[in-house]
């Protein structure tokens, strides 16, 4: 009988000769259709786990020890690539390693060296093509015309013939379909399947950023359907074996935008003076089965993704808005955590178990703040909730109070603003997205109901996934540093780095003009959070343990995590040393496919922020505005308009001196009139140009006199 250790047995063999499928079917004599089936799906799973390769010629061959498979991912400017391999292990490759090789590309790697403390590699061979659509920008030249792509990380303009055209007009944004990939000789080739319109419409924002990051919109029919089953009421048999929160106060409080609700909370003060918080958490994995059709759809979108004015879910509406949101006044099913915590926040006792809420009221986090200040018409609202509401006021600063002992960094805002669109999507304002209370009361709860789930995994050392923060590089710190310096900052540095530090660095930077760029470039020093079954801690929330397991309607790990405690629950720990292997390799896929989607999400959601603003902005050319240098380069000035968060160069070249750069003070002096510019200064500036194509914003310095 073949079997997946047999096959990888043979192939991986000294006396093995690479194979096409035929030669294979005939060495291991495989007659019947199901046969040949089932050794088509074990060549399939050997090759995603990295096993073996199929070449150009349709050949199998092993992957041998210098050798990796890893997916493609270029740097913004195209002098370095970064390839990712299944089980997350990372390789830097120079761009003159890439051959022809594109972003997103699947590739067999030569390990070479080491660049830094990466492995350094060189791509042998492109196995599988990545990118299917590309779209930009359409040039005509003559009987011929080029597409530059919007996407900075693909390195390549792409050819196309007449015939291909489409009845694209000069300068107009389209969506193109590679039809050859490139050669060492030449271009790539794409034929223009559909025209979006020019790049100052805002029409072309939503498709522009779907096809750049391939993000699915729609749901397949097979995946519908399955969700079209799924009763749209909690029944009576959906009750068996969990604990009744009905008759609990329990709230849901949200942003006024909010259609999916997954978590809900109430707080009680016991007689013993601690506190008894109740999270209780949409139980998406009762209705979303392990192998269904939802769940592959679920995890191959990894993440919802939330742009200015839509959302693309994980999960079809039917789910997400329906029986699994927390809505006011159904019965909901859900996975709740009530812990015990004492004055010091610190959990003294918990249970996790299935439940049934009843939301009592769906909150929203203005009316919450304004309650917390005494408004009259908040208290008209939903005055009749105040004694919860302030009860959990008061544990959420005994929360706040015990991770800012343990030195958590605490004061990120991010430089969020709110994007204000006309019924054509056109951007018409940009204001600050400010956090309350409320906000702080969720996020405060979220985390530590967040940590008690970790620690329990971790303290019976089961398979798990966990949220992680590695430490950030030295290297990192220090080009902080310098920043800070050059702000008239000193930061203090030990030889190990401590969240703490990076915290006393934000309270003593509040109020600063630069806060919101400070912050940036903080969070920039710093490692990107990822999932792993290995613990290591999350660095920035000063974390022993940590997980995502309060939102399964719109992150898969979170599901997971559902299904995890589950098995926890009916299982009592109990689980084989073969069943632990065996999910410690599911969950390590699971891990690095989560990562790799929440990235792309994330930076889908950056583009087409980034396009509404340049959208704004292009509708000021002229206007003039008070800016503050966030950077200072040998060209010129990086500025951006304080309370908009929106960036743009100063072209040295629009200059009233010749300036030279001081790259030791970063600085830039005229070599005239002796006038200095550097990080921190604040001035007036006119916009002079906003362009889409290039996602660049140029402004010149403004003088009153001109």
């Amino acid at each position: 009988m073949i079997t997946k250790k047999n096959v990888e047995k043979y192939i991986t063999s000294n006396t093995y000769t690479p194979k096409v499928l035929k030669e294979l079917y005939k060495a291991f004599k495989l007659r019947k259709k199901d046969e040949k089936q089932k050794l088509r799906k074990i060549l399939s799973e050997l090759i995603s786990e990295g096993k073996i390769y199929k070449d150009s010629r349709g050949k199998y061959k092993p992957i041998k020890e210098n050798l990796v498979i890893g997916t493609l991912e270029f740097t913004r400017n195209g002098t370095l690539a970064f390839a990712w391999t299944e089980s997350g292990e990372e390789i830097a490759i120079p761009a003159e390693k890439v051959g022809t090789a594109l972003h997103k590309d699947k590739v067999l790697i030569e390990i070479v060296g080491k660049w830094y403390d990466l492995p350094e590699g060189r791509v042998v061979r492109v196995l599988e093509r990545g990118l299917k659509k590309i779209v930009g920008t359409f040039q005509p030249r003559g009987r011929f015309a080029f597409i530059i792509p919007d996407d900075p990380k693909i390195q390549y303009d792409f050819y196309v013939p007449v015939e291909y055209f489409n009845n694209a007009k000069p300068g107009v944004k389209v969506v193109a379909e590679i039809v050859k990939y490139p050669t060492t000789t030449r271009n790539p080739v794409a034929r223009v399947v559909e025209v979006l319109g020019y790049s100052d419409d805002p029409a072309t924002d939503f498709p522009t950023v779907i096809v750049k990051h391939d993000l699915p919109v729609e749901f397949p029919e097979k995946v519908l359907k399955e969700a079209s089953k799924i009763p749209e009421k909690v029944t009576q048999r959906d009750l068996k074996g969990r604990k009744d929160f009905r008759d609990e106060i329990i709230v849901t409080i949200d942003g006024p935008d909010a259609k999916d609700f997954d978590d809900a909370v109430n707080v009680k003060k016991l007689k013993n003076g601690n506190y008894l918080l109740g999270v209780h958490i949409a139980d998406v994995s009762y209705y979303v089965k392990e192998g269904s059709e939802l769940d592959k759809e679920a995890f191959k979108r990894g993440t919802s993704v939330y742009l200015v004015d839509r959302v693309i879910p994980m999960l079809p509406f039917r789910l997400s808005h329906g029986v699994c949101s927390l809505v006011q006044g159904e019965d909901r099913l859900v996975m709740s955590l009530v812990m015990e915590i004492d004055k010091n926040g610190k959990v003294v006792d918990f249970e996790v178990t299935p439940g049934v809420i009843k939301s009592y009221r769906r909150l929203v986090y203005d009316d919450v703040n304004a309650l917390f200040s005494n408004d009259k018409d908040a208290i008209r609202k939903i005055g009749d909730l105040k004694e919860q509401l302030e009860l959990m006021r008061e544990l959420k600063n005994i929360l706040r109070n015990a991770r800012k002992k343990r030195g958590a960094i605490l004061d990120i805002e991010g430089g969020e603003v709110k994007i204000i669109l006309d019924e054509k999507g056109h951007a018409i304002d940009i204001i600050p997205r400010k956090r309350g209370e409320a906000e702080v009361i969720i996020e405060e709860f979220m985390i530590k109901a967040n940590e008690t789930i970790a620690e329990i995994f971790d303290h019976f050392d089961l398979p798990f996934v966990y949220r992680v923060h590695e430490q950030p590089d030295p290297d990192t710190i220090l080009q902080l540093k310098n920043y800070l310096s050059a702000l008239g900052i000193d930061l203090k540095l030990p030889k190990k780095i401590q969240p703490k530090i990076l915290q006393n660095l934000l309270e003593k930077t509040a109020g600063h003009p630069l806060r919101s760029s400070i912050e940036r470039l903080l969070v920039r020093s710093m490692k990107r959070a990822v999932y792993s079954p290995t613990n290591i801690g999350h660095f920035g929330l000063a974390s022993y343990a940590y997980t995502h397991f309060t939102s399964p309607i719109r992150r898969y790990p979170d599901l997971i995590v559902h299904r995890l405690i589950r098995k926890f629950l009916e299982t009592k720990g109990n689980i084989t040393k073969k069943q632990i292997k065996e999910l410690n390799k599911k969950l390590t896929k699971i891990a690095v496919h989560s990562s790799k989607r929440e990235r792309t999400a994330d930076e889908a959601e950056w583009d087409y922020t980034a396009l509404k603003k340049i959208d704004y902005i292009s509708r000021h050319i002229g206007s003039v505005f008070e800016v503050v240098v966030t950077s200072v380069t040998k060209f010129g000035l990086f500025v951006e308009i304080i309370d908009k968060s929106i960036s743009g160069l100063i072209h040295i070249s629009t200059m009233d001196d010749y300036y030279k750069y001081d790259e030791e003070k970063s600085i830039l002096i005229g070599t005239k009139k002796g006038k200095i510019y550097k990080i921190g200064d604040i001035f007036k500036a006119k916009v002079v140009n906003a362009d889409k194509t290039r996602m660049q914003i140029d402004f010149e310095i403004y003088n009153e006199n001109d």
